[in-house]
């Protein structure tokens, strides 16, 4: 009886050792009325793969297209709608571009402001099965993190655009009153998961911030000091640190960051950029304690191959 109690036991702690966390993750789309048509069936296709949570990078409308109430309410109507729960990323077409003529010369921050009505206003995500989300205390509630296994996920409002910066690469007054809260949610995802000695964090945002450029000395504006601010992050976090993001339209994954002191890569840093128009798809994502990486990463072309 004992030998079977152990047994039992031993078997109890590698199942738990072996369990593995899946989510997917999408940006830049629908960006055309194929696109429209067609993210439903994808979005159904990914909850098939019975993924804990899809994340949106942002960007869920073309550049050109109007920034009006229909629009943002068709695209809550159809993030609603995912059999998964879903979470949102703010990009610069549905709010920090929206005052170009062809988006319907909109206020960008009035435009925010109802994004935060739509799609922020409670503590949980979109979809027809929600999951709790903590948010930045008043006003940017879309800095959002959850847990999922050993891993924390956080989101921040960073646009493509050089992030609302004007063209002479100089905060302007909406980014200088947003970027020290991006900071400050930062370093509280960071210092959370050290505190609760996760194994992993995964942070999320709509922004392409170019790091080759970063590496060269030359990072833009809108960028250097979030980049810095990651890059010292990630050096102190003993464990894995990805970084998702949209805007450039090349899904790709990779290890752009790089340490100043010698210029060495850093190992703990991976890079996801999602797919974007004119090609759909999506990735999922594998969180494995056993591996050593923690983190796999597979790339899905939409519509999937045929067989």
């Amino acid at each position: 009886m004992k030998r079977l109690a152990a047994l039992l036991l031993a078997v109890v702690a590698a199942t738990a050792e072996a369990e593995t966390w899946r989510f997917a993750l999408i940006g830049d789309t629908p960006y055309s009325d194929y696109e429209r048509r067609e993210l439903p069936r994808m979005i159904d296709a990914i909850a098939a793969e019975h993924v804990d949570f899809i994340v949106h990078a942002g960007d869920f409308k073309h550049g050109g297209e109007t920034c009006s109430d229909a629009l943002f309410a068709d695209r809550k109507t159809l993030f609603a709608a995912s059999p998964a729960p879903f979470v949102l990323v703010p990009g610069d077409n549905e709010w920090s571009d929206c005052d170009r003529v062809s988006a319907g010369s909109h206020r960008p921050q009035e435009r925010l402001a109802k994004l935060r009505t739509l799609f922020f206003a409670d503590a949980h995500s979109l979809g027809r099965r929600r999951i709790a989300l903590d948010r930045q205390p008043g006003e940017f509630r879309e800095h959002q993190r959850w847990r999922l296994g050993p891993v924390l996920f956080v989101t921040l409002n960073v646009p493509g655009g050089n992030n609302n910066y004007r063209l002479t690469g100089e905060a302007s007054n909406e980014a200088a009153a947003r970027m020290p809260q991006v900071l400050a949610w930062l370093r509280e995802g960071f210092a959370l998961a050290r505190r609760e000695a996760l194994a992993g964090i995964v942070v999320v945002m709509q922004a392409n911030p170019d790091f080759r450029h970063f590496a060269a000395g030359l990072a833009h504006g809108g960028y250097r000091e979030l980049l810095g601010a990651l890059r010292d992050e990630t050096r102190a976090f003993p464990g894995q640190v990805v970084l998702v993001h949209g805007d450039t339209h090349w899904q790709r994954i990779d290890r752009p960051l790089r340490d100043p002191a010698d210029g060495r890569r850093l190992d703990n840093f991976t890079r996801v950029e999602t797919f974007g128009y004119p090609y759909m798809g999506w990735i999922k994502g594998f969180i494995d304690p056993a591996a050593p990486g923690l983190f796999r990463f597979e790339a899905h072309p939409w519509p999937p191959a045929a067989r």
